[in-house]
């Protein structure tokens, strides 16, 4: 396998990935449309971290951390390694020893779609690591691959220098283009939601503030007494129909 190293990609504006860091992945996922997500399986090896960087790509072959090396040399100040295989792997393509390089460069923390190992390690000198494995298996250094072109994680195209925001809840994708709008699509959301908040605090209810009365009604789910549904329960039961439900609310 051939491959290639671009060298020196757009990133996305700083001010913005510093923005889209405070609002965090649930945030600007809703925000944008719900779109962006990397889905469940990355899962980090810390808790209560949230990150936002722009993304450096290694494109590997499973069980070969080669490109991981030459990505190291791109990535700069306020970079996130973004890191996956040809094909499905488990095994750690990563650990300790990259990750010291990487924080000597002023990188954020790694997205990797593969394993990772070293985990105590990791947590101890505060670099943030989310994966989709996490394994001791070795790996080799013998394959090319690519640095810097667009890959696929998650079902979700991630460019060089696009934003990658990651929390406990997940990682997900900000086109570079797109960030300035998602800064101020999140700014609305979170101004919504704090009102919502504020609302909830005062006793209003979702069912209320939201409209939801009128969707319950519109499909057809009605209100019943506890009486009226122990009646029209066990009418069911009578003809075949329902469970027969008794004063303690049991069949």
């Amino acid at each position: 396998m051939s491959g290639v190293i671009v060298t020196n990609p757009p990133r996305a504006h700083a001010e913005d990935v510093e923005a889209l860091a405070g609002y965090g992945v649930a945030t600007v996922h809703e925000a944008l449309s719900r779109t962006g997500l990397l889905g469940p399986a990355l899962r980090p090896i810390q808790q209560d971290v949230r990150i936002a960087g722009t993304a450096v790509t290694a494109l590997c072959w499973p069980g070969d951390n080669l490109m991981i090396h030459a990505a190291v040399e791109q990535c700069a100040e306020g970079d996130i390694l973004v890191v996956t295989t040809t094909s499905p792997c488990t095994d750690g393509l990563f650990g300790e020893l990259f990750a010291t390089a990487l924080q000597r460069r002023g990188v954020r923390g790694l997205v990797i779609n593969t394993g990772v190992r070293d985990t105590a390690e990791l947590r101890a000198m505060g670099f943030p690591v989310w994966s989709a494995a996490v394994s001791a298996q070795g790996t080799v250094k013998a394959t090319g691959g690519s640095v810097n072109v667009p890959v696929v994680v998650g079902g979700q195209q991630i460019r060089p220098g696009d934003v990658i925001i990651a929390d406990d809840d997940g990682v997900m994708v900000v086109p570079r283009q797109r960030s300035a709008e998602a800064v101020k699509a999140s700014e609305a959301r979170t101004a919504k939601e704090e009102a919502s908040r504020l609302a909830f605090a005062d006793g209003q209810l979702g069912l209320d503030r939201y409209g939801l009365r009128e969707t319950l009604a519109r499909l057809g789910v009605r209100y019943q007494s506890y009486e009226e549904y122990v009646e029209a329960a066990n009418s069911e039961s009578c003809t075949g129909v329902g469970p027969n439900v008794g004063p303690g609310g049991r069949s």
